[in-house]
């Protein structure tokens, strides 16, 4: 943060990636841009890490979150960091200056996580476990919502229940693979051949290899399946639920009619749009603490390269997380 003195006016201002237009990485541009406003309920965060997801580059490119944030100028785009508090609103009893916070922040919506300093409500967030880096609990932010949200609490996932993971090694798929174990579950996921000790190390019982072999072939009888690919998948996927079980299809744009789709087979299909829950950080909080679950980095850029970490995302062969230091 700066201060600038224009005679008796004291500017506060910062550095952030602006998005300049929708389109590619060149459109993300280093920019001086005011610092945030803290309202009542918010809290001001230090960043010190920021964590990179598909839905960061769908919107970049004018998709994902892009309809919602096309009339913000500028747009800074991002959801996941883990920082310091550095000033809360009148009204914030949960943190103080000083606390170590994480979480995803105002999802849907601007988040404006690619900034040195992000104000946000003090419901989106959750102290950060004293035994956790700031790069493993801003990379357990957005990807680790989707997974719990789904599994505890849209699924209810219980002791014995069958499911199906697809990108087992992905963002989402390797939080959910953890989490699903945590609560009991029997666990399949693909995966490339190369990730397969990976995966099993997550806590899968039983790894498929995508390359070679259709899982369809070798599973029946799931009670659930989470798919993070859509499109054909989603129909292929359904050939291994039991009956009335349940499919849940995740990537935005990848999902179309799949309600529709399953009930026409005697099967439970839904979309799911993450959102920002304090509840719900401060129970992955308590997963982190007890090492019950591991956010696994597979990569590291400086706030500089964020345009880098964009295009390590969109190869699509990302295992775990891509994270930004600042």
């Amino acid at each position: 943060m700066c201060s600038i003195g224009t005679g008796t006016l004291i500017l506060a201002i910062m550095v952030a990636y602006v998005l300049k237009d929708f389109g590619g990485t060149e459109n993300l541009i280093k920019a001086v841009v005011p610092l945030p406003v803290v309202l009542d309920d918010e809290v001001l965060v230090k960043v010190k890490v920021i964590s990179i997801n598909p839905v960061d580059v769908k919107t970049r490119l004018g998709k994902g979150q892009a309809d919602r944030l096309k009339d913000f100028k500028p747009i800074i785009l991002g959801w996941d960091i883990s920082g310091i508090v550095a000033e809360t609103g009148r009204l914030v009893t949960s943190f103080k200056k000083g606390d170590e916070v994480f979480g995803m922040v105002n999802f849907p919506g601007h988040g404006k996580a690619y900034a040195e300093f992000v104000s946000a409500p003090e419901e989106h967030l959750a102290l950060k476990p004293g035994t956790v880096s700031h790069e493993e609990a801003a990379a357990a932010s957005l990807a680790a919502l989707t997974a719990w949200q789904i599994l505890k609490e849209k699924a209810g996932i219980k002791q014995d229940d069958k499911i199906l993971i697809h990108a087992a090694a992905g963002g989402v798929g390797h939080f959910a693979v953890q989490m699903a174990r945590v609560l009991g579950a029997y666990v399949v996921g693909t995966a490339s051949g190369i990730n397969r000790d990976f995966v099993l190390r997550l806590g899968a019982s039983e790894h498929i290899d995508y390359q070679v072999q259709h899982f369809e072939d070798v599973l029946n009888n799931m009670d659930f399946v989470l798919d993070t690919i859509g499109g054909e998948y989603s129909d292929r996927s359904m050939n291994v639920l039991k009956p009335g079980g349940t499919i849940f299809c995740i990537p935005s744009g990848a999902c179309e009619n799949i309600a529709e789709r399953a009930k026409t087979r005697g099967f439970n299909g839904s979309t799911f749009r993450v959102h920002s829950n304090g509840e719900n950080m401060k129970e992955i909080s308590d997963l982190l603490q007890k090492g019950l679950v591991k956010s696994y980095i597979s990569n590291r850029y400086s706030f500089d390269e964020i345009p880098s970490a964009h295009r390590q995302i969109e190869t699509g062969k990302t295992k775990g997380k891509v994270v930004v230091v600042l």
